[in-house]
């Protein structure tokens, strides 16, 4: 976070002690008898003022009194000093370490989402206090803190003075903005006409390039597309390691986690289970959390458009979110029943992922064969009767599912929405693969015939 700690603040304790121990001596001085503190105040002073690189220098190494007379300079109620500390401040804040990457994760439910908006203040924690040092940019949904009425260029200025920043320091980043989120075509039209994906690149832009000290990402990243994610990620590895800021992230991929951030944290049921590095935490929760709860499918919508009501999600028939796939089955049925108050075309899109958030395979008919079904305004259904590898691994996976219009906009993202164990498929006296090791699926040959 920003702001300034001594990596031994009893230095200044000391320091102080001396100074009040020294007092008190000359208090008891006497004629004839000279106190050695007088005698050493009597010595030529040595040079008190120090420059920023002697400071710099001397705190990264630790030297006591370089720290002590750095404290004495921020304290300082002199401009000069004032503005002299704060460059130095600037200069040390990446050398001591202060940059934090924090990947949170956890099952759907378990608290991840509501931890990010208690330390955005979104929400108030009912107990407990939240202290922050510095201003906090959040991209917790699609379209958090735009206005859908305003342009681009009107939301970007409009976030900017929100976080406190004058209309010239904003315009010193629209450029990097708006080159960022690729969207300088449209960065005079209002918002509620973008795409998901467009609203996601721009409100990521204008968080990450608006220079706060904690910059706060949830899973809404997962909107996007895979080439804006690694941008995303690479600006997020930017922001913490070249700024010395901090990133709070919170992902269900756990190989974003493990190259961007340095900690990591999980959750169940609103508690911390395990905090640690970010591969032991990786480890601890393929090993002990990543498995849901059971419950509703639907239930674990996150983002969905307002006009769109869900009724149903249902896979093989069964609306729990544990699925099993047995032994040689051909098929996932997968059925979403809602109503919608206005016309839509949409297509379901979802991907399975191995627990570490690698997806495996994916269903996304809508971009690769460029097919979608119009609904008119009332109730709908939509299913998908899809088709199982022949050689299916035995292993766990998990499903993250969209109801989107093809290259347009999602209208609902449901992230981990339900755990498949699939037993493996396999022929005659076989074994099936095992996905951990095998892959996902197994290849077959054919034989030339002649």
């Amino acid at each position: 976070m920003a702001g300034y700690t001594t990596t031994n603040p009893e230095w200044a304790v000391q320091g102080n002690s001396a100074v009040m121990s020294g007092i008190e001596g000359i208090k008891d001085t006497t004629v004839g008898n000279i106190n050695p503190y007088l005698k050493s105040a009597m010595k030529p002073k040595r040079r008190m003022t120090l420059t920023e690189d002697e400071i710099v220098e001397g705190v990264v190494n630790g030297d006591r009194t370089v720290l002590s007379r750095a404290i004495t300079l921020i304290e300082s109620n002199s401009p000069k000093h004032f503005a002299k500390a704060q460059r130095v401040l600037q200069r040390l804040l990446p050398k001591t370490g202060n940059a934090l990457r924090v990947g949170i994760t956890g099952v759907p439910g378990a608290g991840k989402s509501t931890l990010l908006k208690l330390l955005s203040r979104v929400t108030a924690p009912t107990t407990g206090i939240i202290r922050a040092k510095g201003r906090i940019a959040s991209l917790l949904e699609v379209g958090t803190g735009f206005h859908p009425e305003m342009t681009g260029r009107e939301n970007i200025y409009m976030n900017g003075s929100i976080m406190g920043m004058t209309r010239q320091e904003i315009t010193k980043k629209l450029d990097s903005i708006v080159d960022f989120a690729g969207v300088e075509r449209y960065l005079d039209t209002p918002v509620k006409r973008y795409s998901s994906g467009m609203t996601v690149r721009l409100g990521f832009a204008v968080a990450a390039f608006l220079e706060p000290e904690i910059l706060v990402v949830d899973e809404v990243l997962a909107v996007g597309d895979a080439e804006f994610q690694k941008k995303a990620i690479g600006k997020m590895q930017d922001v913490s390691k070249g700024e010395g800021r901090t990133v709070l992230f919170v992902s269900h991929n756990m190989a974003a986690i493990k190259s961007l951030c340095t900690r990591g944290v999980v959750l169940q049921n609103g508690m911390v289970v395990h905090q640690g590095t970010a591969d032991q935490s990786v480890d601890f929760y393929l090993n002990h959390a990543a498995i849901s709860q059971e419950g509703n499918i639907k239930d674990t919508i996150t983002d969905k458009k307002t006009f769109i009501t869900i009724d149903e999600i249902a896979i093989n028939g069964s609306i729990s979110n544990q699925v099993t796939i047995k032994s040689n089955e051909e098929f996932l049925d997968l059925c979403i029943t809602g109503h919608t108050s206005e016309p839509i075309s949409a297509e379901i899109k979802l991907f399975i992922k191995n627990m570490s958030g690698v997806s495996m395979a994916g269903l996304v008919e809508g971009r690769y064969k460029g097919i979608s079904t119009k609904f008119p305004a009332g109730k709908f259904q939509i299913s998908k009767k899809i088709k199982i590898p022949h050689f299916v691994s035995n292993g766990d996976y998990y499903i993250d599912l969209y109801l989107h219009q093809p290259l347009i906009q999602d209208f609902f993202y449901a992230p981990h929405c339900a755990d498949l164990h699939f037993e493996g498929n396999f022929e005659g006296f076989g074994k099936p693969l095992i996905g951990r090791t095998d892959g996902f699926f197994g290849l077959e040959t054919q034989s030339d015939e002649n």
